[in-house]
């Protein structure tokens, strides 16, 4: 009998410390997940470089027509209202997945078009292939034959907000208009 007591007194302190350890265990792997290290025209960026601040994070391309541009102005017009303090707390990156045509001082005025808080980055394709394929998204060149592009990106279009403290809050996609980007960064800001 006192055997049984004993394994059954081990087995709740156990799973007193699995439910304990849980949540920090689950944030340590989003962490993971969502990390990451482009290089920037000021130098090398990763998740770590933004603490402190909430993040918006979105993969394309400079030479995208319409949907990158679409949803970086939709960022950007997010971001009207919030006062200059509130703006410090905030920084937006554009992640090329082309690096082979967008330069980092290309990306760099390429974005801060949009929003001066915004920063371009990219990295080489292992890299971004990487990158993209833990936040769940996609990208694949689509060659066109006869064009002076040589090539486009087909690619998701999401945005991806995370907190003060690096923690991914929610993705949003293009589709999404000005006002509901505002609401997602009324909670962080």
């Amino acid at each position: 009998m006192k055997k049984i007591i004993s394994l059954a007194v081990a087995a709740l302190i156990a799973i007193g410390i699995i439910a304990i350890a849980k949540p920090y265990i689950d944030k340590s792997n989003a962490k993971k997940q969502y990390d990451f290290k482009v290089d920037s025209k000021d130098g090398a960026l990763s998740l770590d470089s933004y603490d402190g601040k909430v993040l918006a994070i979105y993969f394309g391309y400079m030479y995208c027509p319409d949907v990158c541009p679409t949803s970086l102005s939709s960022l950007a017009t997010a971001l009207e209202g919030f006062s200059s303090e509130k703006l410090k707390n905030f920084e937006g990156l554009f992640i090329s997945v082309d690096p082979d045509r967008d330069s980092l001082k290309d990306l760099d005025d390429y974005s801060k078009y949009f929003h001066p808080s915004f920063k371009g980055a990219t990295s080489n394709k292992e890299n971004i292939d990487d990158i993209v394929n833990r936040y769940k998204s996609y990208y694949k060149k689509v060659y066109l034959e006869g064009s002076s592009m040589d090539y486009s990106v087909a690619h998701t279009s999401y945005i991806y907000f995370f907190d003060k403290e690096g923690n991914f809050v929610q993705k949003v996609d293009h589709f999404s208009n000005p006002e509901q980007l505002k609401e997602v960064l009324k909670t962080l800001l």
